[in-house]
């Protein structure tokens, strides 16, 4: 594993992770592991890991003002940073990562967030797929209903009140979500009420950059994902308007599991069942071109 900084918009700096195959010979492909809202890139490190023993080129980072992507010395507070400069970020990885594989396939492993940010993309062209994983649109009628019951609060009380105070929202106190800029939170907020999600929010240009996708997004909806429910995963991949899409349900008892949730795919003991089917994905992308072209 290499720990890289690389530039993105020219003046900020990201911290990225590049896991190569433990061989010497060119990599299967390249993939961007997209995190999750909140959740810093050491959470897909066995992962990613995984991923390279299997030949392919994986590459983490830390979203800028967050993990190690926030300078040390530097306070949250005085992060300038929105989901549209989120999105920058994903893309400078992308084509970080792509510029090392001589011409292999670059895909995007999304989680959450991860998939959703794909869509604001400036060049989508370099990428070859996404596989969205435990992902939705992030409205909140189309939450979990043990979620649902308490989001309310957290929009119109909590968040408003927290970030106001601190000066970006302390989520690591609140033990909601993780701590993020301000300018990041009220934007998700925004969006988080709509119910269209960010293309209602924003409106045309969203629309816009999410028509242009053409790469295939393959979403997998976990059957007890606490925070994401099979309504707002297809209203996500509906997003994604003029791309080849699909969704597939995963229960835990189809791998023999008590429990996956919103981040229990990640987790090593599935290193032997949805780890291989994410590769597996892979393979499916291709055929979902094929038969939009047919």
């Amino acid at each position: 594993m290499e720990k890289l900084q690389i530039r993105a918009d020219g003046d900020t700096t990201l911290a990225m992770r590049l896991y190569r195959p433990a061989d010497s010979a060119a990599p299967r492909a390249g993939i961007v592991i997209g995190g999750a809202m909140g959740v810093r890139q050491g959470f897909y490190e066995t992962f990613a890991k995984w991923l390279a023993a299997q030949g392919f080129l994986v590459a983490t980072f830390d979203y800028r003002g967050t993990g190690d992507s926030l300078p040390d010395g530097q306070s949250m507070r005085d992060v300038r940073a929105d989901l549209f400069d989120w999105a920058h970020d994903y893309e400078a990885v992308i084509g970080a990562t792509h510029a090392q594989l001589n011409g292999a396939p670059l895909y995007l492993f999304g989680h959450s967030l991860g998939a959703q940010l794909p869509g604001l993309l400036r060049d989508p062209k370099r990428v070859s797929g996404l596989i969205s994983i435990a992902a939705g649109s992030g409205y909140w009628r189309d939450n979990a209903p043990q979620l649902r019951r308490s989001i309310l609060y957290f929009w119109y009380v909590l968040v408003p009140i927290a970030t106001r105070l601190f000066g970006y929202f302390p989520g690591r106190k609140l033990r909601k979500v993780g701590d993020l800029p301000s300018g990041v939170m009220l934007q998700w907020r925004k969006w988080c009420l709509d119910p269209l999600y960010s293309v209602g929010a924003e409106g045309e240009p969203v629309r816009a950059s999410y028509g242009a996708v053409r790469f295939p997004v393959l979403a997998l909806s976990i059957t007890d994902d606490e925070l994401m429910t099979l309504r707002g995963t297809q209203t996500l991949v509906g997003l994604y308007a003029n791309a080849p899409r699909e969704v597939q349900r995963i229960a835990p008892a189809d791998v023999q599991a008590r429990r996956i949730g919103h981040f229990g795919f990640f987790r090593e003991q599935f290193s032997g069942s949805l780890w291989p089917r994410a590769v597996e994905s892979l393979g499916q992308l291709a055929g979902m071109v094929a038969q939009r072209t047919a």
